[in-house]
């Protein structure tokens, strides 16, 4: 964005124009997204999901040929709030254990609903090599867990981020500790030193040779890139020749919607969004723990934690800033699912329904621990809970779209008691 706010400020030429408006690729991600979707909340805000793509076609085979399909390296959701006075960017584990929605596949068939992990959705999405089919399968699952209608996509493969290290003339880093990492192509010693090409790429892949090798010290490492990046650029896109070299691997590497794709409309958006100061761009991951401690048998994967995760989302959705310093006041103590013991009532007339809620929430990790029938059918689902049970209550209520906790006298003693009315859709 910044660097074609810079492009149109310069009065660049035709040929240049046209060369990168036609370097960028649209996809019809609107006409295969599907219905249900999240309402606006919040007119004239933003959000952009973007996405680093790994596919290992081409140049990027060398990455894993292994993989015959689509892959999502990156996940994450770019909100601009309506007054551009402040932006997010949330990062979204690709381990997060979450519900993959029905996808169309692009080959006649459609996948059914389940929980993986989150950058499965690229892939289902994508089985036929379709980009506008893999993007919709991954908005589907991202407003699914969030609530947030997504306006935008945007993907980048691993060729154009080299590119544009490299038309910046290569970022500086400061690993602590040696790097040697087979899979990500990165050999790299400790202390600060400016990186490109390979180099820069393995930087932000790198995962399993660098601290726990977890994802979340990768995204980490990958926010602070995105920051030195965005300051270079600021110094380095004042150059013709470097603004040129950053936008033509930029725009040769990149994928949005429709409405998105070509100089113009990028411009457009770079120009309102181009004076949000360095202070009110948050870099935030979405809060999580490993879902080893509710499901001890799962060593790979991370899950959301609970109310705050959702709390996050809905800020964003009405338009309210969260800073970094709340979210992680907020998150210093989590309350694990399995900690939460429920009793699930039938309140649908509908035999089994009870039965069906409660395995859902044992794999999403909380302790089922009763089932029955509520002494009258219902349309609305309810969380209710007994004294000193508030936090318990909530964390069960905020994985349930449009549910509300509240305390009552005669709810279950030591549980949290969900009666399933006929409204409900699914635990997030």
């Amino acid at each position: 964005m910044l660097a074609v706010g810079a492009l149109g400020a310069g009065g660049a030429g035709t040929w240049i124009y046209q060369r990168l408006d036609g370097n960028i690729h649209g996809a019809d991600v609107d006409g295969k997204i599907g219905g249900g979707r999240p309402v606006n909340s919040s007119p004239g805000s933003q959000n952009i999901l973007v996405v680093g793509s790994d596919s290992r076609k081409g140049a990027n085979a060398k990455y894993g040929s292994d993989l015959t399909t689509m892959q999502s390296d990156t996940l994450m959701v770019l909100h601009i709030a309506a007054d551009r006075d402040w932006a997010t960017v949330v990062s979204l584990p690709r381990d997060s254990w979450v519900t993959i929605p029905a996808c169309d596949r692009g080959n006649g068939s459609e996948s059914a609903p389940h929980h993986f992990k989150i950058n499965e959705a690229f892939a289902i999405g994508g089985t036929s090599g379709d980009v506008a089919g893999a993007a919709a399968c991954t908005i589907r699952t991202v407003e699914r867990n969030t609530g947030l209608r997504i306006d935008h996509f945007m993907s980048v493969d691993f060729q154009g981020f080299k590119g544009m290290v490299n038309a910046l003339d290569g970022i500086e880093v400061c690993p602590e500790t040696a790097i040697h990492d087979k899979k990500a192509h990165l050999d790299l010693e400790a202390g600060c030193q400016t990186v490109r090409d390979e180099k820069a790429l393995g930087y932000v892949r790198t995962r399993y040779s660098v601290g726990d090798g977890s994802d979340l010290g990768r995204i980490g490492r990958q926010q602070e890139f995105m920051e030195a990046v965005a300051a270079k650029a600021q110094q380095k896109l004042t150059s013709p020749k470097a603004l040129y070299g950053f936008l033509d691997s930029a725009t040769k590497s990149l994928t949005t919607d429709e409405p998105l794709a070509g100089i113009k409309p990028l411009y457009a958006l770079a120009s309102e969004i181009k004076g949000i100061p360095k202070d009110r761009l948050a870099f935030l991951t979405v809060p999580n723990y490993p879902r080893q401690a509710d499901v001890p048998a799962d060593r790979a994967n991370v899950v959301w934690q609970y109310p705050q995760a959702s709390d996050l989302f809905g800020s964003l959705a009405r338009d309210k800033e969260v800073s970094k310093k709340q979210l992680e006041a907020a998150t210093r103590n989590p309350l694990y699912a399995h900690t939460v013991r429920v009793q699930v009532l039938n309140g649908t007339g509908t035999s089994g329904r009870a039965a069906a809620v409660a395995e859902t929430l044992r794999t999403a990790g909380f302790t089922v621990a009763a089932v029955g029938n509520a002494p009258e059918t219902t349309a609305r689902t309810t969380v209710e809970y007994p004294g000193g049970l508030g936090p318990q209550a909530r964390v069960l209520a905020s994985r349930l779209p449009d549910a509300a906790a509240r305390q009552s006298a005669q709810a279950a003693p030591g549980l949290v008691t969900l009666t399933v009315g006929t409204d409900f859709t699914d635990v997030r």
